[in-house]
């Protein structure tokens, strides 16, 4: 199938597209590979945690993991931080939600293509109203893919925290309407918070530089098995675990 434009007008073929894309698993492996070396990000557990993740990789249950969002250097961190920790065997399998403006110029968007992205329309980019549609498209494939056994990674505050790094900013309803929604299909959804700090920052408002963003804490919480009934309850359960992830990052940093 021929990948369409990823423009909101097009949302309807967007994401009939991205329920079925499938990226190249070796391509991707080597790219997290090269990330890995180029960024050498440091891994730490909470108690107990690694052993859980590792059994849930092992399991094929799937995981929806959120790490909080610092940075537009994050998605290639993150991707270092799978190479270099637990998940790595997952690597290929997992979709990642990105902000759709990465999905225009065309050589990035076979990067983020071959990373598993997924493109979301925000609010803050469009309109509210005029993402309403196009947002509970991204949520249903997203619950779907799910129910496939693949894993989501997702950054649930929405936008770079230029607050405080060292506080998780508000999350939306959307990830809890995902994990609601896959829940529906079958599935069964472990939360995995994963915490992210780029150490001690004078002004928060200033992203860190390729240089700075190398050697990141990222710390891993223990693994949520049992999700909340409702999707703005699983929303404050995510904001609350990941603020512990962010804490063991920011201590371990």
């Amino acid at each position: 199938m021929e990948p369409p434009e990823v423009i909101l007008e097009n949302s309807d073929a967007v994401y009939d597209f991205y329920l079925r894309h499938q990226q190249n698993r070796l391509k991707a492996m080597a790219a997290y590979a090269l990330l890995g070396r180029r960024y050498r990000p440091r891994i730490s557990y909470a108690p107990g945690a690694r052993d859980q993740v590792r059994a849930l990789v092992k399991s094929g249950r799937p995981m929806l993991i959120a790490i909080n969002h610092l940075s537009h250097s994050d998605p290639y961190t993150v991707a270092a931080a799978a190479w270099r920790s637990a998940l790595r065997p997952i690597i290929g399998r997992v979709r990642v939600l990105a902000k759709d403006e990465l999905f225009v110029e065309p050589e990035q968007r076979r990067k983020v293509d071959m990373m598993g992205g997924i493109p979301v329309f925000r609010g803050k980019d469009h309109g509210l109203r005029a993402v309403n549609a196009a947002g509970q498209l991204m949520m249903d494939i997203c619950a779907q893919r799910l129910a496939r056994g693949e894993h989501l990674a997702i950054f649930p505050e929405g936008t770079c925290n230029e607050v405080d790094p060292t506080q998780v900013q508000a999350v939306g309803s959307g990830v809890g309407h995902i994990a609601f929604r896959a829940h529906k299909l079958g599935a069964q959804p472990v939360l995995v918070g994963l915490g992210l700090s780029y150490g001690p920052r004078a002004d928060p408002a200033v992203t860190p530089t390729k240089e700075e963003a190398k050697s990141a804490s990222f710390y891993f919480g223990n693994p949520i098995f049992e999700l909340p009934a409702k999707p703005a309850e699983i929303a404050r359960l995510v904001r609350t675990d990941l603020q512990a992830a962010l804490d063991g990052a920011v201590a371990n940093y």
